[in-house]
């Protein structure tokens, strides 16, 4: 099994990175192969209909699609902008969801993948809000999204300074969450 993980941000020392990589690291200890996508290192111009007609699907944008397109299913932890997801993750998918050849659908990258959805906020939900409408966005390009997602709250208390979850109930629910996805994306590959 592989999955992709990525964050909806790339702000340094963001909440979301940090809970991505305590994630990737419970998959990784279950013997699971996952590759980190960051958007920082590999930046992508806001989707633009006519800068890809003049001068196609900017590289970046491909390397996305190609890591999409070569794992079984995404790990996505997703901060909340304004009870939705990120800009920068709303970009990313549109450009992913272009053909790149006329062999390319233009959903190739996603359907029949499966998704496990974390957030992480300061505030009192934990980016659950956003979380709801991902899910949405996310089925409608063919997505299975397990139904189970975790949301964070006080995230600015439930780190520590090295990036570690200072709560074992939240730890132990990510862990959780982090098996049944598992279970889930192997049901849906037999």
């Amino acid at each position: 099994m592989k999955i992709l993980g990525f964050a909806g941000s790339a702000r340094t020392d963001s909440f979301n990175v940090k809970l991505l990589n305590i994630a990737a690291r419970i998959l990784a200890d279950a013997a699971v192969e996952v590759d980190i996508f960051d958007f920082r290192q590999y930046p992508l111009p806001l989707y633009d209909g006519d800068l890809e007609a003049s001068e196609g699907m900017p590289d970046n944008a491909k390397r996305f699609k190609a890591a999409l397109v070569a794992c079984d299913g995404f790990l996505i932890a997703s901060p909340e902008y304004n009870s939705a997801y990120s800009p920068l993750l709303k970009n990313a998918i549109d450009w992913a969801s272009r053909a790149t050849s006329a062999d390319d659908t233009p959903l190739q990258a996603f359907s029949n993948k499966t998704a496990v959805l974390i957030a992480t906020s300061p505030g009192a939900l934990g980016g659950l809000r956003g979380l709801s409408v991902l899910k949405t966005l996310l089925g409608n390009i063919r997505v299975h999204v397990l139904p189970n997602q975790l949301a964070i709250p006080r995230a600015h208390e439930v780190f520590e300074n090295a990036g570690q979850l200072n709560d074992s109930l939240v730890a132990e629910n990510l862990e959780q969450l982090m098996a049944e996805f598992v279970d889930f994306t192997q049901k849906l590959a037999r």
